[in-house]
């Protein structure tokens, strides 16, 4: 949800990156189960990340898809929630390795939907979460390093947008040798000129551009995250040339991708007078799914790596 951002600059390379080839994961499941819990070091070099990494049954490397949960976090009380899981389930079915990254969780966090320092920390912090899961990622002999993606929701989304333009709010320098070879975003937070330039002192508005192919899926009916600036913010990019393609669902609204969740408003989320709504569309559910599964086959699997 758009939010205050802290000032950030991408940071030089501290030494554990030089490292990153001894990078400790923590599997904790049993041999044969489908999904394991690891954890992998932020780019700062002080928080370890969790998250849930899933292989698909072949066992040759394999493209991989980061995904970065909304501002609900990634997990309740019995797991992932179930937009994650059965996104997992295509990508799995796929054939993609999957890692859903709980950036939440992860700095001991709830919910970060509503306006507190907790906020301003995941937006500052998430885009080199996303990096950081890339660099882990590339370090598995069951990954293909040159063909890993990025997908993000809501909270999520806007990171994906501050994490893959040209100037990055998390992109390691130097960068690495295999940048994200295509990214997603569902109704993304932040999607305006104003809110993506915030983070930098010196970065203008209408400025944004990426040479990483993105696509946006978005609701025309939501009222969380609305259409009309993102659709502005993204048409101006595609006049600069980045790669980016947008699909716009007229009745959807947030949330419209979620397995069976009745349209509703969610009061404990009220912020400024606003009460969002979410709920499935499940004709819109279930183009975006096509959409998705063309789009990572071009970019991840039959198009030229990156």
């Amino acid at each position: 949800m758009p939010a205050p951002f802290l000032r950030y600059r991408a940071s030089p390379a501290s030494p554990w990156l030089a490292a990153l080839v001894l990078i400790i994961a923590t599997l904790t499941s049993s041999p044969g189960r489908a999904e394991d819990r690891v954890q992998f070091p932020s780019l700062d070099g002080k928080t370890t990340l969790s998250g849930f990494l899933s292989r698909p049954p072949q066992g040759e490397p394999a493209a991989a898809i980061v995904m970065l949960h909304g501002c609900s976090g990634l997990v309740s009380r019995t797991g992932p929630f179930g937009i994650y899981r059965a996104w997992r389930d295509l990508l799995i079915e796929a054939g993609y390795v999957v890692l859903m990254v709980d950036s939440a969780g992860s700095r001991g966090f709830g919910q970060t939907c509503t306006a507190g320092p907790e906020r301003r920390r995941m937006w500052a912090e998430r885009p080199g979460d996303a990096y950081a899961a890339l660099a882990f990622l590339q370090q598995q002999a069951f990954v293909r390093p040159e063909r890993v993606g990025l997908m993000g929701w809501s909270q999520g989304g806007g990171v994906v947008l501050l994490a893959i333009p040209a100037r990055s709010s998390g992109r390691p320098s130097p960068a690495p040798a295999h940048d994200f070879a295509g990214a997603i975003a569902f109704y993304p937070g932040a999607c305006s000129d104003r809110l993506q330039s915030q983070p930098f002192v010196d970065s203008p508005p209408q400025s944004w551009t990426s040479t990483i192919p993105l696509l946006v899926l978005q609701g025309e009916a939501d009222n969380w995250t609305p259409a009309r600036p993102c659709q502005a913010f993204l048409r101006g990019a595609q006049e600069r040339k980045a790669p980016v393609t947008l699909q716009l669902y007229p009745a959807a609204a947030h949330g419209f991708d979620a397995p069976n969740v009745t349209v509703h408003a969610i009061e404990r989320y009220r912020e400024n007078g606003r009460v969002p709504v979410i709920g499935t569309d499940p004709a819109a559910r279930d183009d975006a799914r096509l959409r998705v599964r063309d789009f990572l086959n071009t970019h991840l699997q039959g198009g030229p790596a990156r």
